[in-house]
């Protein structure tokens, strides 16, 4: 290796001086205090809160020098600040003793410009049992929070503030009490304030009685523009729906002219492939901020979802860590070049040989179409397996279970097409079905754009559109034989990889080089399952067969609908176990 993987050259960094950077470059850990990271897929939990002592006794070397690598890394990428616990958080974080905690590893990362933040349960007062309230209205419940707030900022000076997931997936917060979110987020606000504190107050919302998820965020938060106090800041996942392969921009960042905004990107792959398949993303962040800016939208900041755990190499995929830094070269400059990006990680962290660089580069470009590809190819989505969202299962089906949580509401295969019709208007292929009007959260001239099914981007077309299988695309062909081609493509770019991989050989060291190789091939692997599951599943629905030049299935749809993936083999079992 050229250099350790915590080099990042000085003409970077300097690059990336000056640029015009977003305020907040954060860092969003779903870690939890019993050291389980949700949606972590690199080990456990970086931060060992029972290792690290309350009173004046030093922390253990391992963690402190553990805690200095990680302020290092973060600082050379330009990340600033970091959330330190799970959005779904628990009371416990704002204990006296985990607030001694906090300080400790603030105290470390300091040093490296790193402000810290914490998540918090809005119902902190009534569920630590000082209170039996927490409605943001009461007083008592108002002085609770400013007292908490003093009692950070006298043991951390420079807290950043609170991160706030409420009324969301069961997590408690002011519509408790009949409130808003405005009364939320302004009640903390006021607590953190005296400090130069702020609250990021996530609009990651949804209900089961919404006709379209897609719709929920804009409709909760778009009449409360210009109404939340001056150190609230929205966080907005950068799609409408939950960190999908591909998603439209979420309408929110559009709409909202007088408050302050900043995006939430999942870095760690929940729904990518875990740690498992290589998903480079700087493309598909550069294609959120390519939108964003044509339209003016002002961001403040933008928040990562962390990919660490306490694996030795931070992120168990080698190639992972490309998109912890490629998230912090956007957050500095949204105009960086996503080649850029990928050559420059390759040469500071393997070789600068172009032998190696110029094939990997071009490999990690190609990442992401290609998972897009044997996924949910032209705007599909949520059609992974219950729970782990690994694998494909656009059958899953539970019993009783809400269903914007199965597949089928999402991709309504039926006799006639595919695809969630969120027009204005009927579409011939959705049964009389009206659409969502989702289009017109969109200013124009998106909304037209999208409503049109003949103008709408083909890589948005079953998002936007319930459509005919036997609806002619661009290249001429149906959409049936699209769908199976883009499947088809998908698995051969995964494929390439392996043996792409194997042609660098001789650049990588050993350890490395058969790490990284059983991944891709795995990767491989994986696509095959998703497209024969995907392809066989949909081929019930279009009775069409595979176009005359597509492979067949190298496996049976029954065999497939009877698989169950072993969820603690892949989140915690070396490569070489899973199934």
């Amino acid at each position: 290796m050229k250099r350790t993987i915590l080099c990042i050259i000085a003409a970077v960094i300097a690059m990336a001086a000056q640029a015009e950077k977003l305020e907040l470059r954060l860092l969003n850990h779903w870690d939890n205090p019993d050291g389980t990271v949700e949606r972590g897929y690199a080990g456990r939990s970086i931060w060992k809160w029972d290792l690290i002592p309350t009173g004046k006794k030093q922390m253990p070397d391992s963690l402190a020098q553990r805690y200095e690598e990680y302020g290092r890394i973060n600082h050379e990428f330009g990340i600033n600040g970091t959330v330190l616990n799970n959005v779904n958080a628990k009371p416990l974080m704002l204990t006296s003793d985990m607030i001694r905690k906090t300080a400790k590893i603030a105290q470390i990362l300091r040093k490296h410009g790193i402000k810290v933040y914490l998540s918090v349960n809005f119902a902190s007062p009534k569920a630590l049992g000082e209170l039996d309230t927490a409605d943001p209205m009461d007083s008592k419940v108002r002085k609770w929070w400013a007292d908490k707030a003093d009692e950070i900022y006298k043991l951390i000076p420079d807290f950043g503030g609170f991160l706030v997931k409420a009324n969301s997936e069961g997590e408690p917060g002011p519509m408790d009490y009949g409130r808003t979110h405005v009364d939320g987020a302004n009640m903390l606000a006021e607590a953190l304030k005296p400090h130069g504190g702020i609250v990021m107050w996530r609009a990651f919302v949804y209900s089961s009685k919404a006709s379209d998820r897609a719709n929920q965020a804009y409709e909760e938060f778009a009449p409360y523009d210009g109404m939340f106090a001056d150190n609230v800041i929205i966080q907005i996942k950068n799609g409408p729906i939950d960190f999908q392969p591909r998603e439209a921009v979420s309408p929110l960042f559009f709409k909202l002219k007088k408050t302050k905004m900043m995006v939430e990107f999942q870095i760690t792959q929940e729904y990518t492939g875990g740690s498992i398949q290589t998903c480079f993303l700087a493309p598909m962040w550069k294609e959120f901020f390519r939108q964003t800016d044509e339209y003016g939208v002002k961001l403040c900041g933008a928040a990562g979802v962390a990919n660490i755990g306490d694996a030795p190499n931070w992120t168990a995929n080698d190639l992972a860590m490309a998109n912890w830094y490629a998230f912090a070269r956007l957050a500095n400059d949204t105009q960086a070049s996503s080649r850029d990006i990928a050559e420059t990680f390759l040469k500071e962290n393997f070789t600068d040989e172009p032998e190696f660089v110029k094939p990997v580069a071009q490999l990690l470009l190609n990442s992401w179409e290609a998972v897009t590809n044997y996924m949910m190819p032209f705007g599909l989505h949520h059609i992974f397996a219950g729970g782990h969202h690994y694998g494909p299962e656009p059958w899953y089906y539970v019993p009783g279970c809400r269903e914007d949580w199965l597949p089928r509401f999402y991709h309504r295969a039926d006799s006639i097409g595919i695809g969630f019709n969120r027009t204005d208007h009927e579409e011939p292929s959705a049964k009389g079905n009206q659409g969502s009007n989702n289009v017109g959260q969109y200013p124009e001239p998106l909304r037209t754009l999208y409503n049109n099914i003949n103008t709408c981007p083909e890589n948005l077309l079953l998002w936007f559109h319930h459509v005919s299988w036997d609806y002619v695309m661009s290249n001429g062909l149906s959409l049936w034989d699209n769908l199976c081609y883009a499947y088809d493509n998908g698995v051969r770019k995964a494929e390439q990889f392996v043996e792409t991989w194997k042609s660098v050989k001789p650049y990588v060291d050993a350890q490395r080089y058969e790490r990284q190789l059983a991944r891709f091939i795995r990767q491989a692997k994986d696509a095959w399952w998703w497209r024969d599951a995907c392809i066989l599943y949909f081929q019930q629905f279009s009775l069409r067969p595979l176009p005359p030049d597509c492979p067949a299935p190298r496996h049976k749809l029954n065999d497939l609908m009877k698989y169950h993936l072993n969820i603690d083999n892949y989140t915690a079992a070396p490569i070489d176990r899973l199934p």
